[in-house]
């Protein structure tokens, strides 16, 4: 577990799956037995690693990446770094011959995402990438409501995510400072277009297009060490993409807004039979049968508690933390060869469409995407960019 240190390695990855699996006696394979996790933690600083370690019971640490993928002792690479030190990272881990389980975005460009996952290919390593929103309850009720038709036909998807992020200087801010640099790899746009890419293929459609525009709201910020910076990464997105099938989806991203909905992400799908709110947890209903008939009269105070018109989709099952849940999934792949599903292509394609809403924001264009899968991969950015299909690759 490479970045344990850092904030979503720490409590997601290391203490809420890895930990949270260990201590609850491994993970269950489909034939019943079961197969234990036993973490080794590697980073940059030992002394950060020894008192992890010896706060979570943990035996082994190390601060030699090399060594720790020499050792046939570990069979999973994990990989929580910053993204400017991913790729070079998952390359030697490939050349390990280890399985891959990696935070996106995968790489700090398209081309570079694609090459890891044609190496990972021909070395015929098995690879994953974080996709936890999926697992989250509420878009499990979503997935459900889909397939169980009761939209009718799709129309629309909006979505509205973030917080206020404090600047850092009468506050301190709540998100590591690298965020807001571009040199850093910092930026919303290529933090969230990757989770709304694999949000938006694997329940409405695949993304065929994107109009964007990304913003820097806060010109300067202040450090972890209390010293001022010029924040030279987008800190606000807004990005309009259409899906296959006709479905249009709008999706707001930001570090600048105050929270004023229920959760910090909110989708509304709206379809000819009914319309759904959904966060990360809640997910509540409105059918077309008991849809309110409001009328515009600017001169007339609204008497309709729209709220109230609306169901709340109840639990039927207990919250799993997506992360572990993520993390059990790709266990089970590596053991057992079970499906999973998403693979660094799936991780490609989330790079390709920060790309392309970066490139819609300095054109002003909306940009088209290519169709990226196992048969249809363009060699490269350009090819993409063309919408050229490429050679097929298994």
């Amino acid at each position: 577990m490479n970045g344990v240190s850092g904030r979503m390695g720490y409590r997601q990855h290391l203490v809420r799956s890895i930990l949270a699996i260990r201590d609850a006696g491994g993970v269950e394979l489909p034939d019943g037995t079961k197969v234990q996790v036993e973490p080794l933690l590697v980073g940059r600083s030992e002394a950060k690693l020894a008192e992890l370690a010896a706060k979570h019971g943990i035996e082994h640490y190390t601060t030699d990446l090399d060594a720790a993928l020499a050792d046939d002792r570990w069979h999973i690479y994990a990989d929580f770094l910053v993204t400017k030190a991913r790729a070079a990272a998952i390359k030697k881990a490939i050349a390990a011959g280890k399985a891959i389980y990696t935070e996106k975005p995968t790489a700090e460009s398209f081309d570079e995402a694609l090459e890891l996952a044609r190496l990972a290919t021909a070395a015929g390593i098995k690879n994953g990438v974080v996709h936890d929103k999926l697992y989250l309850p509420g878009l499990i009720k979503l997935r459900r409501l889909i397939d169980s038709g009761f939209f009718g036909r799709i129309l629309s998807v909006r979505g509205e995510f973030g917080y206020w992020v404090f600047e850092g200087d009468w506050h301190p801010s709540q998100r590591p400072s690298w965020n807001y640099r571009a040199e850093d790899g910092g930026g919303i746009v290529v933090d969230m277009f990757p989770h709304w890419n694999y949000v938006l293929e694997n329940l409405f459609g695949r993304v065929e297009s994107v109009y964007a525009r990304a913003v820097t709201e806060i010109p300067e910020r202040v450090d972890e060490a209390g010293e001022a910076y010029a924040a030279t990464a987008d800190d606000a997105a807004y990005g309009i993409f259409e899906l296959a099938g006709g479905i249009t989806a709008q999706i707001n991203s930001s570090w600048t807004t105050r929270v004023n909905r229920d959760e910090l992400v909110e989708f509304q799908v709206d379809g000819t039979h009914g319309s759904a709110v959904v966060g990360l947890f809640g997910c509540k209903i409105q059918p077309r049968n008991a849809t309110p008939k409001p009328v515009w009269n600017p001169d007339l105070r609204n008497e309709i508690d729209f709220d109230s018109t609306w169901v709340e989709v109840p639990d039927t099952e207990e919250s799993v933390n997506g992360f572990r849940a993520q993390w059990e999934e790709f266990i089970r792949h590596v053991i057992a060869n079970t499906e999973h599903r998403y693979d660094f292509l799936a991780g490609a394609r989330g790079m390709l469409l920060a790309e392309k809403g970066l490139e819609s924001h300095r054109t002003g264009a909306r940009i088209d995407l290519p169709e990226i899968s196992a048969d249809r991969v363009p060699d490269t950015a350009e090819g993409a960019e063309a919408g050229e299909p490429a050679r097929t690759e298994r």
